[in-house]
């Protein structure tokens, strides 16, 4: 059976393989536009008049005008700039930095610059973030040390599957549906070929490996029919932030609805492996602690240990996606809104519809993986045990039938044929 599905995401992958995204030309806004490295040279402490810089205070907070003199300065900070990349390396700018900014600069300190090619010379480059580049890659070295030395072989042969994992979307996923391809059908193809080149890379070509992916893919089968039909049924558009906006507005042939789908099953991808992975190995090892077991015995045991694992699992889900959302559900408490109009606004329903529709799929993958694991395991016990009995059976007068009889008879026959010719 997975021989056919494997062809078949072989095949998906062909056709539908994009070859780079798409071009376009730069809108300026987000992230789409031209950054170049730079770094901050000198800051000075300048008086926010002279350079025309005004601190932008809430009404509650600004001050009447003293009868008895002029208010005090406010102190701003003027950072020269210099850029370190492309073709305008060593070019020099300024940004003044107000005193309500929530980003301050220090000499030597790292950033990434915007630029703008139509705007006045003066003002092509401004900074757009800080460059955050080294402490990441300290990150992830840190972390790939801690999966290897806990994880050994399995550690290296996990973060293998990470990378390509990682090159399956960036290559694969992304450009694919900026191309206009249905997100549903890529998320769907590039999902199982993440899910074989994991699970397989990771736990071996073992049939617990097989019933872990089959366990995985019913499970995300479900997940996309129950998402389509909710997307649908809460006529959720998927067009709730400013990202999403800029993407239709660049890639107008882009279904977003199909994206948002996309997205949940991707999404729930990863916690699925965990828990087909985890209810697999439980079953293995309980028909080896007691091999005499039999399959409802099986099923039961391994189910005690599914729901312990579920019970975590969707906690950890549903805190994973408040925990994204919290910006927003902290705007909703400042307005003052009832739950029921919080909870059925469309920003706050796409993730409720995310975060329970990928719930009902983990809920589902315990059982559905578990009974797939007891078959197959009793199966193969039961076959290990009709093949050894066939090998060597013992009858009750003493005499021995199967392999190790034939074997027997055939030695006294040839020692009969060697007696005959003496």
């Amino acid at each position: 059976m997975l021989i056919p599905f494997a062809a078949a995401v072989l095949a998906g992958l062909v056709v539908l393989w994009p070859g780079g995204a798409p071009g376009h030309k730069p809108s300026g806004v987000g992230f789409d536009q031209p950054t170049e490295k730079a770094k901050v040279v000198k800051v000075e402490e300048v008086d926010c008049a002279d350079v025309h810089a005004q601190q932008q205070q809430q009404p509650s907070q600004q001050q009447p005008s003293s009868p008895t003199g002029p208010q005090q300065p406010q102190h701003c900070e003027r950072a020269v700039i210099e850029v370190t990349t492309g073709k305008d390396t060593g070019r020099r700018f300024e940004s003044i930095v107000t005193p309500d900014a929530t980003r301050h600069y220090e000499a030597g300190q790292g950033v990434v610059v915007a630029y703008a090619p139509k705007a006045p010379k003066d003002l092509q480059y401004s900074v757009a973030d800080v460059d955050r580049s080294f402490p990441m890659w300290v990150l992830a070295a840190i972390f790939a040390a801690a999966v290897v030395v806990v994880g050994r072989l399995r550690g290296v042969l996990a973060l293998v599957a990470l990378v390509v994992s990682f090159g399956v979307l960036t290559l694969f996923i992304l450009p694919a549906i900026l191309q206009g391809s249905n997100p549903l059908v890529v998320a769907i193809v590039g999902g199982s070929a993440i899910m074989l080149v994991a699970l397989y890379m990771c736990h071996g070509l073992t049939a617990r490996t097989s019933v872990a992916v089959l366990g995985t893919l019913a499970s995300l089968l479900l997940i996309g029919l129950l998402g389509s039909l909710f997307i649908g049924w809460a006529l959720l558009t998927g067009n709730t932030d400013d990202q999403t906006g800029l993407v239709h507005g660049l890639y107008p042939d882009i279904e977003i609805r199909g994206l948002l789908l996309a997205g949940i099953i991707i999404g729930s991808l990863g916690v699925l492996d965990d828990v087909t992975v985890t209810q697999t190995a439980a079953v293995w090892e309980l028909k080896e602690a007691d091999p005499t077991a039999g399959r409802r015995k099986l099923y039961t045991s391994a189910m005690r240990i599914g729901r312990d694992h579920i019970a975590s699992v969707v906690n950890t889900l549903v805190l994973a996606y408040a925990g994204a959302a919290l910006p927003l559900l902290l705007l909703f408490t400042i307005a003052q809104s009832s739950v029921g109009t919080v909870a059925t606004s469309e920003v706050v329903a796409e993730e409720v519809v995310r975060t329970l529709v990928g719930s009902i799929g983990l809920v589902a993958s315990v059982p559905l993986t578990t009974l797939l694991a007891t078959l197959v395991v009793s199966a193969d016990r039961d076959t290990g045990k009709r093949a050894e009995t066939g090998r060597d059976t013992v009858r009750s007068d003493g005499r021995r039938t199967g392999r190790s009889a034939g074997r027997r008879a055939g030695r006294g026959a040839g020692s009969g044929k060697r007696r005959r010719k003496r």
